[in-house]
């Protein structure tokens, strides 16, 4: 019975997360071709709340939504159009960056040092798929799409947020675990 009430309750965080994650797109800096939006703090937070898996599986479920037509991306847009448009290298980079993010802090530490180089490589993985996808999405050459898709504005913006996902998330989680709501693995030595 407790295991049963375990895979329920971070079945339930999970999806939580992925409207997490829909809530803080909403929060929008609009800028030419790309906007800087919470997602990417979001998916800094459900990654290093959940780990690896439940990451990566509120990160998800969170463009599942949004590619059936549920309005959770940025600007409430939705759809397999948004996916495949030329911001959608970032949406896909979500996927690979909350896994990383996860992997690397269960293979260390929770703490806030591994979280900020965590989220920071989750940044720089989110960052290379969206220019990667630029390029071909937007035809435009390498050039531009790096200069689009690593603007010195998401760069600096981006160690902020992970910055703030590193240390509300390991806080978060620290409380979550000692209420026994997150049930957390030992790190295997």
């Amino acid at each position: 019975m407790l295991q049963e009430q375990q895979k329920l309750r971070i079945m339930i965080i999970t999806a939580l997360f992925a409207a997490i994650i829909g809530i803080l797109a909403q929060v929008t800096i609009p800028l030419p071709l790309v906007p800087i939006t919470g997602q990417t703090l979001a998916i800094g937070l459900a990654a290093t709340i959940l780990g690896s898996t439940y990451g990566t599986i509120s990160v998800l479920l969170y463009i599942l939504l949004g590619a059936v037509g549920i309005p959770v991306f940025a600007g409430f847009s939705a759809g397999v159009s948004v996916v495949v448009g030329p911001t959608g290298g970032f949406i896909v980079g979500f996927i690979p960056a909350a896994f990383v993010i996860g992997w690397y802090l269960e293979r260390t530490s929770f703490n806030f040092v591994n979280a900020m180089a965590a989220n920071t490589i989750g940044m720089l993985i989110t960052l290379s798929f969206g220019a990667a996808w630029l390029k071909v999405a937007a035809d435009l050459s390498w050039g531009a799409a790096l200069l689009g898709g690593f603007a010195p504005q998401f760069i600096v913006v981006g160690l902020i947020k992970a910055a703030l996902a590193s240390w509300i998330g390991v806080l978060v989680r620290n409380r979550l675990a000692s209420a026994n709501i997150l049930f957390t693995e030992k790190k295997s030595a």
